[in-house]
């Protein structure tokens, strides 16, 4: 859901319409034509069948059912699925669009259970500025685009912890420039991993949104359960049908300037509540916000998400079957989600996962960031040091509002099968980033560490010295978990961080980014606290929006 196309390379879409069309003049959630004709013969059709069931009571319980159902999706996905799914299911299925979940070459690592046997769940939300149809060109303007290969332009996660306590999310700025990896579309064609930094959002096309999964997990190592991808003309339909969200500007704003760019987004200062193409504008916006950079637009979406949440959970207007249907005609039409994902009940199960969630608990944060230099200037990388302690604690499950959960207890390791003195770790130096070699003799050093403890037959491992941004211990089979667990609690490490893998035949230890000093590992006399870089905002907060001098009226 970006603004244009980046100026640098083609990396990337920039403006928000340079042709001036930041919002358009097509319909908000109406049908028309033909497929209202159908629309409007499948509403009679349910109408007569349900009046042999008893038409003239409908179950309050299925009203809050349906709304639940809204509150729920809506608010946590922005754009939501629809509440009257039920009344023409297998139709809406069918409208669904599935894909791949990864079309990466990684397999995902699995989640380690709570002591209760609970798993989190992690749902990437992807906003897609397709112009591939007549609603959409109208909606995102930048007529040069059209048909162009669409980029993810918003990239969400969405952490459910698990035990349901609380839910984090973590935006990914557009302009963020990384190294792509090796993906494999669905037709086959192959899309080799980058040789040097790419801006995230060109990730959707290289195959389709599994490749921004597997992006996603290159950069974080979190596993991602589920993708979902919406459209502009769903995001117009959604904000029509919840009747309007209230979003605060510290001034008047008019994202529009001599140059073409801006969204088009025209409000007053203080509180307006908006709802289809201008709730469109508020999420696209750029120029007018804060410094008119990514950041801001994040900020922005944040608030709206949050803002969102509190209304529904307030109480919502979506009461009228007919709006309902024509949400969840016009959503799910919208919708591409992986195969995970791929009926209406899928979904509302999901949704009944979210809702457990209080508002109080959501915690909205950024990629804690730095701005690149040279040609590079306006991008931004991910800041070191504070992008993987927010990455870790989501990986740990770790909630971002510091409150710890209850009811989660420390993971007990596995006894090792073997004395320590015989349990063989190779160890490598993989503690080089982007801008750092590897930190001078830290596989050594390590190694060592291991060898007081009694782990007599830790080896270095000289000839792999690929990066690793956390350090990592992997083994090959489960005979040998409690021994590769064994070796992380020697050394400080999270039993998170010990994985299953095919890829090696031993158990491997891998120093990585995050422990390039000499010491112990630094989680182990860190703190639990999200980094300030990431601007955590909690869902409860209601803030105002600065507004860039230079776009007031």
């Amino acid at each position: 859901m970006g603004e244009g196309r980046s100026g640098t390379g083609g990396d990337g879409r920039d403006a928000e319409g340079d042709d001036g069309h930041g919002s358009g003049d097509a319909p908000a959630s109406g049908r028309s034509g033909e497929r209202g004709r159908r629309t409007e013969g499948r509403r009679r059709g349910t109408a007569n069948g349900a009046r042999g069931r008893s038409s003239r009571r409908a179950p309050k319980s299925g009203k809050r059912r349906v709304l639940r159902w809204g509150a729920s999706v809506l608010a946590v996905l922005i754009l939501g699925t629809g509440g009257a799914g039920y009344l023409y299911y297998e139709y809406l299925n069918g409208n669904i669009k599935k894909e791949d979940l990864t079309l990466g070459d990684k397999q995902m690592a699995d989640h380690k259970a709570n002591a209760a046997g609970q798993t989190p769940l992690n749902i990437l939300l992807i906003g897609s500025d397709a112009r591939d149809s007549e609603a959409n060109q109208k909606l995102g303007g930048a007529k040069e685009t059209f048909g162009a290969t669409p980029l993810a332009d918003v990239q969400m996660l969405l952490h459910l912890s698990a035990d349901r306590s609380n839910l984090s999310v973590i935006s990914m700025p557009r302009d963020t420039m990384l190294k792509m990896p090796k993906c494999t579309a669905p037709d086959g064609k192959v899309y080799p991993a980058s040789t040097r930094d790419v801006q995230t959002n060109e990730s959707l096309g290289r195959g389709g949104p599994g490749c921004t999964v597997a992006t996603w997990y290159e950069l974080t190592g979190i596993r991602i359960d589920h993708f979902m991808m919406i459209d502009f003309a769903g995001v117009v339909s959604m904000a029509d049908a919840i009747g309007g969200v209230p979003v605060c500007v510290d001034a008047n704003i008019h994202s529009r300037s001599a140059d073409g760019k801006g969204s088009g987004l025209k409000l007053e200062k203080g509180t307006t509540y908006i709802k289809g193409e201008q709730a469109l504008q508020w999420l696209r916006t750029r120029y007018g916000f804060e410094d008119n950079t990514d950041l801001g637009r994040a900020k922005a979406q944040h608030q709206y998400m949050n803002s969102m949440v509190r209304q529904l959970r307030k109480g919502t207007k979506l009461t009228d079957p007919a709006k309902l249907m024509n949400l969840a005609e016009a959503a799910t039409e919208a919708l591409t989600v992986d195969k995970g994902l791929d009926t209406v009940k899928k979904l509302y199960d999901l949704a009944e996962e979210f809702k457990k969630v209080p508002t109080k608990r959501i915690t909205m944060s950024t990629m804690p960031n730095v701005y690149g230099t040279g040609v590079n200037s306006g991008r931004v990388y991910p800041k070191a040091g504070d992008a993987e302690q927010l990455f870790r604690m989501v990986r740990d499950d770790v909630p971002l509002d510091g409150k710890a959960s209850k009811r989660k207890k420390p993971e007990e390791p596995k006894d090792p099968s073997a004395p320590v003195g015989e349990i063989a770790v190779s160890v490598r130096n993989g503690t080089a980033t982007d801008a750092l070699g590897p930190a001078s003799g830290r596989a050594g050093e390590v190694a060592d560490q291991l060898k007081n403890a009694g782990f007599g037959r830790a080896s270095v491992d000289s000839a792999n010295v690929t990066g690793a941004a956390r350090t990592g211990i992997l083994y090959p089979s489960a005979d040998l978990e409690g021994d590769a667990q064994a070796v992380a609690k020697a050394l400080g490490v999270p039993l998170s961080q010990v994985k299953r893998s095919t890829d090696v035949s031993g158990i491997s230890l891998a120093v990585g980014a995050d422990w390039r000093e000499d010491g112990t590992y630094p989680v182990s006399k860190g703190t639990e606290k999200t980094p300030e870089s990431a601007g955590a905002l909690n869902g409860e907060e209601e803030a105002c929006m600065k507004v860039n001098p230079n776009y007031t009226w």
